[in-house]
């Protein structure tokens, strides 16, 4: 069974390679924040681990920041020791999307795919757009992806989260790379796989899917979410990469009283669950039943296994009300690091 990141999840994720052009006309506004704090690099500790307690059972937990500083390595030698014991590794919380297409017919679909991650009839971002919206837009995407004509076909949420990845780059901040390769190396060391901790949305009809996500019009939410993550590019790059440090310096308190405008941006950009086409195939509570997806495989975890390791985002862990007070009900210890 082949695994198909369909509607804006598989959008996102193609990584498609842009045509370019030369550099547009300067579009004037107010000035541009661009990255003021020195990101640490070298060697550097990140953050201590959380422990949930059930008797002699320990779930390690380790908080989750993206983006992080591009020229930092991680020290990783209290993670590697535990996943050297670990009976069991669950990833962070999320959504699978499947649907039962062999590898032959997913290439069938792949013209579809690259369809919907573009706007319907063929229109550009300054024919769907405002028009201070599209010259708010055109002025970031002028700084920071000058020659991508690519971008200017998307639907805006897609565009504009290309955008932000574009910026992160330009500004010395990366997504991944950095707890995940350790992760995985010490699970195939020791030939071991990480339990299924994601709810899955099954999606039978996957073309159909598309086609009627590649007519769904855009909403005014959308405007919004396009609009604020314009925002964040614009002024919140420094708050963005002080967080990054603190997580790389293992700052947990520098962490807990800063904003995390990252997540704010990943929320809205990944409400595409909230679509037509999402809710006529029943995708509906999609955060709840992610939440208790990955609450029944801890909870499992710390019944059946004397060390496991977990992952979860740090805003989380830092934030009342979440994982951890969930587990907490449950009559579990949680110990901070």
């Amino acid at each position: 069974m082949r695994r198909i990141a369909l509607v804006v999840g598989l959008c996102l994720s193609t990584g498609l390679a842009h045509a370019q052009e030369a550099a547009p006309v300067p579009v004037e506004g107010p000035p541009i924040v661009d990255v003021e704090a020195v990101l640490v690099t070298g060697v550097q500790p990140g953050p201590g681990l959380w422990r949930v307690y059930n008797g002699e059972n320990t779930l390690y937990i380790l908080g989750t920041q993206s983006p992080l500083p591009r020229d930092m390595t991680w020290d990783s030698r209290e993670v590697r020791q535990v996943l050297a014991e670990a009976g069991v590794v669950l990833y962070a919380p999320g959504v699978t999307i499947d649907a039962d297409v062999g590898f032959f017919r997913g290439m069938t679909m792949l013209p579809s795919a690259l369809k919907a991650a573009r706007n319907p009839d063929g229109r550009t971002l300054d024919e769907v757009l405002p028009a201070d919206l599209y010259r708010h837009w055109s002025r970031l995407k002028q700084r920071y992806a000058p020659r991508d004509r690519g971008m200017e076909k998307k639907r805006p949420l897609i565009a504009v989260y290309e955008l932000y990845k574009e910026a992160l780059d330009r500004n010395g901040l990366r997504q991944g790379g950095v707890v995940g390769p350790v992760i995985e190396a010490a699970l195939k060391q020791r030939d071991m796989k990480s339990t299924p901790t994601t709810f899955k949305i099954r999606i039978d009809d996957p073309r159909a899917a598309l086609a009627e996500f590649r007519q769904e019009a855009l909403k005014p939410e959308d405007l919004a979410c396009f609009r604020d993550t314009l925002d964040i590019i614009e002024q919140q790059l420094p708050a963005i990469a002080a967080r990054a440090n603190a997580w790389a310096t293992g700052d947990i308190e520098a962490l807990r009283a800063m904003p995390d405008a990252r997540s704010q941006t990943m929320a809205c950009l990944s409400a595409w669950t909230e679509t037509e086409v999402a809710r006529r195939r029943g995708l509906v509570d999609v955060d709840t039943k992610v939440r208790a997806a990955w609450l029944q495989a801890a909870d499992a975890a710390l019944k059946e296994h004397r060390v496991g390791f977990a992952l979860l985002p740090i805003s989380d862990l830092l934030g009342g009300g979440g994982y951890l007070a969930q587990l907490q009900a449950k009559g579990y210890e949680v110990e901070s690091p």
